[in-house]
């Protein structure tokens, strides 16, 4: 038996001919932070309450602590699930909203635990106050006390921060992170959002059509994706189509339309022959006035620039390449202004290991 704390094995779940979540296996660690990332329809708040008992496989095993979850009902497994409504009692207060569920403390064991827990969310003195007093964050926070009174093995968040602005959400990453560090609960929380997911996670579980895709850190995810969507979703991305010519060690060439190109690859990358993309970030590529390009660069490029979008802390470029194709290139602003004008000839380049070999 897997020494995880949850472990899924093989699971499916279809709704008719709809098959929401297709050969799922995955393991956590207690402790650990996880996100299930990916967009509307693929799953993932599907793969969260199958975890909470709400729906159960089609088939395939669910293991919790070592035990076969199977037959138990949401309320006996040693998790709680906090919904992106919050799905808070309007009529109550808060810190009867916190302490509904808690059994067996007794009247003054109830109050004590509701104050620890209005404490660890920073809501102290809120307990008489009704939930349409509050603001988003402070619902939020309520929602997130209750989900923890009865202190669960692994705690399920579906889209926690959806409901707050940016400005807040951003700060209550930083608050909901150091808080599942502080427990040392196991949290899982489903997002679209990549940068949530990367701000908050030790990994990311990417989902797409029900299928588990990749599973991996951040930086993994980002830098090494295993396939387009995965490289697509993490952030913006040059994607040029060619095929391998030859391979020597870590480094493939690949003939494309703008030439060829030195890439990485890793072992079971395709071998000569194969229709691959280059994927290439754009803050990965140089860029410089047209004189600095040699031909004895690996992969020296020339265009010119269509557009440049200043964007504060960046600037973005879409430069134009001679097939007709288009790059666009991230250079840090440093208080400058842009360097380059639309229409301006330019040379672009980029280490090999800059860019990942993808199946086509």
């Amino acid at each position: 038996m897997s020494t995880a704390l949850l472990s899924l094995a093989h699971v499916t779940k279809a709704f008719g001919a709809d098959m929401a979540l297709d050969d799922v296996s995955l393991d956590l660690a207690a402790g650990e932070f996880f996100c299930l990332l990916g967009p509307s329809g693929c799953g993932k708040s599907t793969l969260l309450r199958l975890i909470a008992g709400f729906e159960a496989p089609t088939s395939g095993t669910l293991h919790l602590a070592g035990e076969d979850m199977a037959a138990r009902p949401p309320h006996r497994r040693p998790v709680n699930m906090m919904f992106q409504s919050y799905a808070l009692f309007p009529h109550m207060d808060v810190a009867a909203n916190v302490g509904y569920g808690l059994k067996g403390l007794g009247r003054a064991g109830i109050a004590a635990r509701v104050d620890e827990l209005l404490r660890l969310v920073r809501l102290d003195g809120f307990g008489r106050r009704r939930p349409d007093t509050l603001s988003g964050g402070q619902r939020q926070r309520v929602a997130l006390a209750r989900a923890l009174a009865r202190e669960p093995k692994i705690l399920l968040l579906d889209e926690p921060l959806g409901a707050l602005d940016r400005t807040l959400r951003d700060e209550t990453q930083g608050e909901l992170r150091a808080l599942q560090k502080r427990l040392g609960t196991t949290f899982i929380v489903v997002t679209h959002d990549p940068g949530e997911a990367m701000a908050l996670a030790d990994r990311i579980g990417v989902m797409d059509r029900g299928r588990l895709v990749q599973v991996g850190d951040a930086a993994t995810l980002y830098e090494r994706p295993a396939t387009r969507f995965v490289a697509g979703l993490l952030g913006d991305v040059n994607l040029i189509a060619g095929q391998v010519a030859d391979r020597t060690g870590d480094i493939a060439r690949v003939e494309t339309g703008l030439g060829s190109l030195h890439a990485g690859v890793q072992p079971d990358a395709p071998g000569a022959g194969a229709a691959v993309v280059v994927a290439l970030r754009p803050e990965r590529i140089v860029l410089g006035p047209a004189d600095t390009a040699t031909d004895a660069e690996p992969n020296a490029l020339a265009g010119h620039v269509t557009e440049i979008t200043y964007l504060g802390d960046r600037i973005r470029h879409r430069v134009r390449m001679a097939d007709g194709s288009e790059i666009r290139a991230t250079v840090a602003a440093g208080g400058q202004a842009p360097a380059f004008a639309p229409g301006d000839a330019v040379a672009l380049g980029f280490p090999p290991g800059a860019a990942t070999l993808l199946p086509a």
